[in-house]
Order: C-alpha cells, then sequence, then structure tokens
C-alpha cells in the first residue's frame, strides 16, 4: 500500500478587485449563488487534504469570516503571486508533502483537475512543480508554456517577452501550481523581483528549478474551467458557464428543463428524476425537489423543500421556510413563505400563504391571505386538513380553522373555526329595488342641465 502523503492547499485571495468597482472584495462576489471563493473551497474539499489556507489582503475579515474554519494568512503589501504564498508560509511550517496553489477568484476548477496536478506532481519523475496549463482558441497575451524534448516543462514566457516562435506556441499558462512541499519554500524564498513592476511573480519558480536541474510538468485543463475574473462583465461571462455546466448536469441526473437557456440554478440546488422544469424558472439557494416535480414557468424558489409529486407554478414564488408537500398543487401568482402545505393540498391562484400550516388536501381559494405580521411580530395560521377556504378570505392570525371546516367567500376570519363547521364573516347583503337606474338619470340630467 502507498503510504499517505500529506497534501495542502493555499488559496490566493488578496486580490482588490479594483476593476470590479466594489466595496465587497472581489473574491465574495457571487456566481451560481455562492462566492467564488466558496466554489474554489468546495473543489479543494474534494481532495481531503491536510492542510487549507487562504491568503487575504489588509482589513478582509469578512473574506476571513466566509472561508472559516479555515484559517487565513494575511499579504500586508500587495507585491505579487510569490509574495502571496510566501504568506502562507508560516502557517505550513515544517510541512513537506504537496502544496497546492490556487486562486479565489478562478470558481470554475474542478477536483477531478486537481487530483489530476497532484497525480503529476506524485510520478516517478518527481517534479518540483506541476503547471497548469491551457489551449484557449485564441491564445493573445497569455503566458506560453515552453516544453522541452522529453516533454516536461522547460520555461514559462511571457507573451511581450516571447520571441515569434515561442508566440506560436498554444499550450498558455492557467496559473494554479502543485509543488513539492520539500523544495517549494526554498524555490519561493528565491525569487526576485527585479521587473517593471517590481513584484514577486510565482511563474518565475519554473525558471529556477531548472536552472537546478529540477523536474518540472504541464498538466492541461479546458479553458472554460480556468477562466480568472478581473471585472463585472468577466463574472458574467463565469456565471454563464457554470449555469451551463448546471443545466447539463440537471439533465444528465433525470430531469427535463423545457427551455434550458432561460433556467437559472445555484450550485446546491438538487433535483430529483422525472422533474419536469419550465422557462425561465429561477432557483435561489438552498432548493431540493424531489422524484416526479413539475415546475413550471417563471416561478422563483428559495430555501425550499418541495417533495414528490407536487406542481408549481407558473409564476410561483416560495420563499425560505417553505416545504411543499407530495402531490400539492402551487398555482399562479402564489406566495409560500415559512408554512407548510402538506400532501395533496391545494393553493391555486393569487394567494398568499406565510408562517402557516395548511393540512393535506385542504383547498385554498383565490386571493386567500394569511395575515401574519401586525407590524412587530409574525403569527401562525393553522389550517386543517380537508378544510376549504373561500376565495378573497383574510385568515388574521393567530388563528386555526380545524379539519374539514368550510370559510366561506370573503371572510374576515379572526377567531378559531372548530373543524366541520361553516364560518361566514362578511357584512350582510342587501339589495336596494331600482336605485342603480334611479342613481344612472340622475346623474344624466345632471349632466343635461350643465351643458
Amino acid at each position: 500500500m502507498t503510504p499517505h502523503r500529506p497534501l495542502a492547499c493555499v488559496i490566493l485571495a488578496a486580490g482588490k478587485g479594483t476593476r470590479m468597482k466594489s466595496d465587497l472584495p472581489k473574491v465574495l462576489h457571487r456566481v451560481a449563488g455562492q462566492p467564488m471563493v466558496g466554489h474554489v473551497l468546495s473543489a479543494v474539499r474534494a481532495l481531503d487534504p491536510d492542510h487549507v489556507v487562504v491568503v487575504v489582503g489588509p482589513g478582509m475579515d469578512n473574506v476571513a469570516d466566509a472561508v472559516a474554519p479555515y484559517p487565513t494568512a494575511v499579504q500586508h503589501e500587495q507585491r505579487g503571486t510569490a509574495d502571496a504564498v510566501r504568506a502562507a508560509f508560516g502557517l505550513l511550517e515544517g510541512f513537506d508533502g504537496d502544496v497546492v496553489v490556487l486562486y479565489g477568484d478562478t470558481p470554475l476548477v474542478t477536483p477531478d483537475t486537481l487530483r489530476a496536478m497532484v497525480a503529476a506532481r506524485r510520478q516517478p519523475s518527481d517534479p518540483a512543480v506541476v503547471v497548469l496549463g491551457m489551449r484557449p482558441d485564441d491564445p493573445g497575451a497569455y503566458g506560453r508554456l515552453i516544453l522541452n524534448a522529453r516533454g516536461g516543462l522547460e520555461k514559462i514566457v511571457e507573451y511581450l517577452d516571447a520571441s515569434e516562435e515561442e508566440r506560436q506556441v498554444t499550450l498558455c499558462n492557467a496559473g494554479l501550481m502543485a509543488f513539492d512541499g520539500a523544495r517549494m519554500f526554498d524555490l519561493i524564498s528565491r525569487i526576485g523581483n527585479s521587473n517593471a513592476k517590481s513584484e514577486y511573480y510565482l511563474t518565475d519558480v519554473v525558471q529556477i528549478a531548472r536552472s537546478n536541474g529540477m523536474a518540472c510538468a504541464v498538466v492541461e485543463a479546458a479553458p472554460a474551467e480556468v477562466v480568472g475574473v478581473n471585472s463585472r462583465a468577466e463574472l458574467s461571462e463565469v456565471e454563464k458557464l457554470i449555469q451551463r455546466r448546471l443545466r447539463k448536469a440537471a439533465m444528465d441526473n433525470g430531469a427535463t428543463l423545457t427551455d434550458p437557456d432561460s433556467v437559472t440554478f445555484c450550485v446546491d440546488t438538487r433535483l430529483g428524476r422525472d422533474v419536469i422544469v419550465g422557462p425561465h424558472v429561477v432557483f435561489g439557494p438552498g432548493v431540493v425537489v424531489a422524484d416526479r416535480v413539475e415546475i413550471k414557468a417563471f416561478s422563483h424558489l428559495e430555501q425550499v423543500r418541495v417533495d414528490s409529486g407536487a406542481q408549481v407554478g407558473p409564476y410561483a414564488r416560495l420563499r425560505p421556510g417553505a416545504e411543499i408537500g407530495p402531490d400539492a398543487h402551487i398555482g399562479n401568482f402564489v406566495e409560500i413563505k415559512n408554512a407548510k402545505i402538506e400532501a395533496g393540498a391545494k393553493v391555486n391562484h393569487l394567494t398568499y400563504i406565510g408562517d402557516a400550516r395548511v393540512g393535506a388536501k385542504a383547498n385554498i381559494g383565490a386571493g386567500t391571505i394569511t395575515c401574519n405580521y401586525d407590524g412587530y411580530a409574525k403569527s401562525h395560521t393553522d389550517i386543517g386538513a380537508g378544510a376549504f377556504i373561500g376565495s378573497n378570505t383574510a385568515l388574521v392570525a393567530p388563528v386555526r380553522v380545524g379539519d374539514g371546516a368550510i370559510v366561506g367567500a370573503g371572510s374576515v376570519v379572526t377567531t378559531d373555526v372548530e373543524g366541520d363547521a361553516l364560518v361566514v364573516a362578511r357584512g350582510r347583503q342587501q339589495a336596494y329595488t331600482g336605485w342603480a337606474k334611479r342613481f344612472r338619470e340622475r346623474k344624466q340630467n345632471e349632466k343635461a342641465k350643465k351643458a
């Protein structure tokens, strides 16, 4: 059995992101409902590393909070990527396993790619450094990875420093690296800053390693996986890429998306088998949908659970705390918040149910609202199994409607209703024969006198 070799991951997240023009640190901007650095941490966790260190800038307490319980190291001055890795040295003192260096603004990297980098680092050729490469359609100004005759990495050449022959190389630097920890500290400590920006560039480590007879290697990834974010426009492009990935995964796992490009997922959205999702549906964070559910067009769900066989929408809004039971129906222009809709219940149109329970097979008529807020506190409405709530009813919480009870349309219910009772809580209807005709005649006469 191969002995366990320790693994550490260092995530560089100290960038100010000035091009984002935001008070929020760049790595906390969200992609598919999760901060970018959270995506990177998710990929890292899949490798089960022994250590994770996130490098932040001064005053980035909100980043430290977002990555907790992982420790953070502070890069006190923005002096380049090698300087950022050096900031993590104190938390990795004495570590001699493998170290993967990632970027908090590159949220699409996958665990498989990271595993490939670690595997390459552990090959018999024993490279001191493994660099992640890519072959974009337009290599443009990317640094080029120059290989030697044996296929090993010989050097990284920045575009401005590359010869015409080197610029023809299509293998480009994607930025991520894996190191032999036993050699990393010395190699990075020897990186200088004799360049136009007086910064310490991590890419210089390859030249230092090769000049000391150490092997270096390359692992390739799809260009879409290593897109970095430096602006709002790039953030939107990454959002498009991850949505494409999430839509494909949903369909591969047995869901039908009738118009995939219009559906928006969060990274934690969970759909069961034979789920049908209509156009322009938005899944916010924390949504779990069981098997055989249909979610119709223009619905919005966030922090909810929908059980098997239920129907939702179109134009439904399910807010945090909504629990939709098996075979329940939530119809058009219905809003559910912090409420449990039990099996087979129907809330079919133009209704607000908040802080409530709707019992099994109850029917909620159009225009019903639970009046759950008095300006100071929220109160609960309980609607029993099999109850029938007539259209345009206001249920003033706290209030309970018993099993099988019927509430007449247009009622304002302020006290509990017994099971199997009928309650009508509205003004008595009165008719005044001929009044409407006399009213019109009077108005017409008044208009004629003014003419």
